[in-house]
């Protein structure tokens, strides 16, 4: 299983939801909330990618002795992996802002039951509950996936 990007500032910092007693799952007031946590961590994201070019260009040098260069090319690596990694998370987050949009945020894909507000404030772009998601890693796991 690919590895998850860490949490950016975003997703440390935002106030947890408190529902009002007999308050309707993924109302107005839940969707927006949602939707400022994603808005919040796709800017995040995307200061990390300004970041990165500036880096890229900024400390490009060429160096004579190969192993000092090896080394650089290696950290450029690095740091393109975990751009693609966050470019994909990037794209997740705009599907999710869709499905907010679309009015179809927080009930889980297989099974469609409430994802819940905690696990999405945990994981803003969970797709599934936690029974569907961890039946899928089991089968994932003994498929060798």
């Amino acid at each position: 299983m690919a590895a998850a990007a860490q949490p950016t500032e975003a997703l440390k910092s935002f106030t947890p939801y408190e529902p009002a007693p007999g308050e309707e799952y993924m109302n107005d007031k839940q969707l927006e909330h949602f939707r400022q946590i994603l808005l919040d961590w796709k800017k995040d994201l995307m200061e990390e990618v300004d970041r990165t070019v500036r880096h890229l260009q900024e400390d490009a040098n060429n160096y004579a002795d190969p192993a000092d260069r090896a080394t650089q090319e290696e950290g450029f690596n690095l740091e393109l992996r975990t751009r693609d990694r966050e470019r994909k998370l990037l794209k997740k987050i705009n599907e999710t802002i869709d499905k907010i949009d679309e009015d179809d945020y927080g009930f889980c894909e297989a099974c469609g039951v409430e994802i819940g507000i905690r696990r999405l404030e945990a994981r803003p772009t969970a797709t599934q509950c936690v029974d569907c998601k961890t039946l899928a890693e089991l089968k994932e796991k003994q498929l060798g996936g």
